[in-house]
């Protein structure tokens, strides 16, 4: 029974990712490999990682604000 909600979870998770980055590219008018990239390489991949079962109960216009602000602090520009 443990599989079917840890199979329910991933697949909740991989919902809310595959979702997220091209509401993200799309705000930034950028590519989704590039926003994609931009995540990975300012933070914001690892902060969805840990914090999406939160974040996908959130409007996603805040949800790409957060991801923003998280990767303006760690040296994104954009």
């Amino acid at each position: 029974m443990k599989t079917n909600i840890k199979s329910k979870a991933a697949s909740d998770k991989i919902s809310f990712m595959t979702y997220i980055v091209p509401e993200f590219a799309a705000a930034y008018k950028m590519k989704t490999q590039d926003a994609f990239f931009y995540l990975k390489k300012y933070g914001g991949w690892e902060f969805l990682n840990q914090h999406w079962r939160v974040l996908h109960t959130a409007n996603s216009f805040h949800v790409v604000d957060y991801l923003y602000r998280i990767c303006y602090q760690n040296g994104g520009l954009r």
